[in-house]
């Protein structure tokens, strides 16, 4: 009977570690793929984001904005350039599915409308 009610208990808490984990973890950016309207520059950039957190941003156009680091913090996606000499970019996120968009907000009070997309591999043209 001891047995039963171990195990029936180990059980319990795992379920309850596992159910923490999965709210904890939320949306992770890794592996990702998005468009938007680049609010200064005017136009349509495909951003990719690889699995190591490796961000490339390219005009749909082809011609290379911007590229560097995106990691998660606190529910954030944020964004190092290695282009430019600015801080440490953080915007808003949510679970997106593929075909969908959401408008995000970065902490310097910017908003923007992105659409996430099928994962494309870009990289720095040369």
């Amino acid at each position: 009977m001891r047995l039963i009610l171990c195990l029936t208990a180990a059980l319990a808490l795992s379920a309850a570690s596992t159910q923490a984990l999965a709210k904890t973890s939320g949306f992770q950016i890794n592996h990702t793929s998005w468009t938007f309207v680049d609010p200064d520059k005017k136009v349509k950039v495909r951003e990719s984001i690889d699995a190591h957190g490796n961000y490339v941003e390219n005009a749909v156009s082809g011609k290379h904005i911007d590229h560097g680091t995106a990691v998660m913090k606190d529910g954030k996606a944020c964004f190092t350039s290695a282009m430019t000499n600015e801080s440490e970019s953080c915007w808003t996120t949510s679970a997106v599915k593929i075909g969908h968009s959401m408008v995000t907000k970065s902490d310097k009070g910017e908003t923007l409308k992105v659409s996430r997309i099928g994962y494309v591999k870009l990289s720095i043209p040369k």
